[in-house]
């Protein structure tokens, strides 16, 4: 009985450092899951997949081996024990400009790149614990390595997934990035999971306005005016986000902005996502104006990148090929 006490013990205060380590690197919220398979997870990823809702983004089904590594943190660290889950809150209190010559980003790609931030974070934390125990051996996850960030937040007692499908916390409302860190260290696991407080609320399915949330937690991308901005390569938008498209030209926050939970909201203490040059919306034309070193340059370690400059130039137009549209049909009303 004394031993298996000490070990309880022993387990508890080598958590009980880890999370006071992470929150001291500047996270927010910090929890450890038992490195399982994620079972139930995998299955609604699979029906998700087969219903063609991942669009274009064919890297999400590549094969039966990518989604198994997406599922099951064993198959990325063979010895993996834990899975120490954070979430850093990303908001600044900032708006975006109300001006249909300008396009509106996404509030969690104003400042850098948030793979760099969280990833140079964990990596801090992991050099940290293998410093405590020279056994210690991980693996850092920030979307380089195939992880389930929201199955696993929500887990480690993080949050609950909302009908938009974001995360929710309730200190911080959704504007929150994910990570983990898997390890094949023994720890106390966190078992208490938060209640879905969502309730009847359905103003994020209301909100949206290509009804790209077909159902409570479900995301037809091929609808979502973010993917269509972001990871979409056509060389034109469809045609029900091009009509909807609402001043948006990379991303959208529109199922967040309603979210009842992110009156909740805090200033982040993470200066890297203040608004780069102040900005969290772009002149149209001067996005048409850009050159690939200019992009390069402007975009580098952030976010926008990822759209690349045929992307970005191309959401540029529809707006305000959009905006024109409205105006020639604002003019015959008054004749």
């Amino acid at each position: 009985m004394f031993t298996i006490k000490q070990d309880a013990e022993s387990l508890a205060a080598r958590s009980a450092k880890i999370k006071a380590q992470a929150l001291a690197e500047g996270f927010h919220k910090v929890g450890i899951a038992q490195a399982v398979s994620l079972d139930e997870e995998r299955a609604h990823l699979e029906e998700w997949l087969r219903r063609g809702f991942h669009g274009e983004m064919n890297w999400m089904a590549r094969d039966r081996e990518s989604l198994l590594r997406r599922t099951d943190p064993r198959l990325i660290l063979p010895d993996a024990r834990a899975v120490v889950s954070v979430a850093l809150n990303y908001y600044t209190p900032r708006e975006h400009a109300d001006d249909p010559t300008q396009g509106k980003i996404s509030r969690y790609a104003w400042g850098d790149d948030y793979h760099d931030v969280l990833g140079a974070k964990l990596k801090r934390l992991l050099l940290w614990i293998k410093e405590q125990w020279t056994e210690a051996e991980g693996k850092v996850c920030v979307d380089a390595q195939p992880a389930m960030d929201k199955a696993w937040a929500v887990r480690a007692g993080l949050g609950w997934v909302g009908k938009h499908s974001n995360l929710i916390t309730r200190e911080y409302g959704s504007w929150v990035f994910l990570g983990e860190l898997v390890l094949n260290l023994d720890l106390e696991y966190d078992t208490e999971t938060i209640e879905d407080h969502c309730g009847t609320c359905t103003l994020c399915l209301e909100a949206c306005p290509t009804d790209a949330i077909t159902e409570a937690r479900v995301v037809d991308s091929t609808r979502c005016i973010s993917y269509a901005t972001i990871e979409l390569r056509q060389d034109e938008l469809p045609a029900r986000v091009a009509a909807n498209q609402q001043g948006w030209l990379y991303g959208c926050d529109i199922c967040q902005d309603v979210c009842p939970w992110n009156r909740f909201e805090q200033p982040t203490t993470e200066t890297a996502f203040e608004p780069r040059l102040d900005e969290t919306s772009l002149p149209l034309l001067k996005v048409l104006e850009l050159t690939l070193d200019e992009h390069a340059a402007r975009f580098r370690r952030s976010p926008v990148k990822r759209a690349k400059l045929h992307g970005l130039q191309r959401n540029a137009t529809a707006l305000l090929t959009r905006a024109s549209g409205n105006k020639d049909s604002a003019g015959k009303g008054k004749n």
